[in-house]
């Protein structure tokens, strides 16, 4: 049951992230607004991580499994993608290194940040 109960908190905010997909007109998939709506009430404290932490883990340890179908569907599709194969490595490829990029110096960014008001504050 306790399963059971996590489950249902957790695709309860996802539902919740889908009827605020389908208010709202910003080009934000259900899923984020799902996952902010999850963010936003364990910081509050409105959802304990006790309250999820099992299902989702549960999850993430089941995730590459999702992926099976989708890759299925891309190799029955494989002569209509041939054509654009090329470009659409190069883009995925170059995309990755961006993001990484971004992502690291931003992190490095934050960190300095957090660095600097420790000194300041002693």
């Amino acid at each position: 049951m306790k399963y059971l109960k996590q489950c249902c908190i957790i695709f309860g905010i996802t539902m919740a992230g889908e009827l605020l997909n389908a208010l709202l007109p910003l080009p934000v998939p259900a899923g984020v607004y799902g996952l902010f709506l999850l963010l936003a009430g364990l910081c509050a404290g409105i959802v304990k991580l006790e309250q999820v932490e099992e299902a989702g883990s549960f999850l993430l340890d089941i995730m590459p499994v999702m992926f099976i179908p989708v890759t299925v569907g891309l190799i029955e599709n494989y002569d209509l993608i041939k054509a654009v194969a090329i470009p659409l490595v190069v883009i995925s490829a170059a995309s990755t290194v961006i993001v990484m990029a971004v992502t690291g110096k931003a992190s490095e960014f934050l960190v300095s940040l957090t660095g600097k008001e420790k000194k300041q504050d002693e």
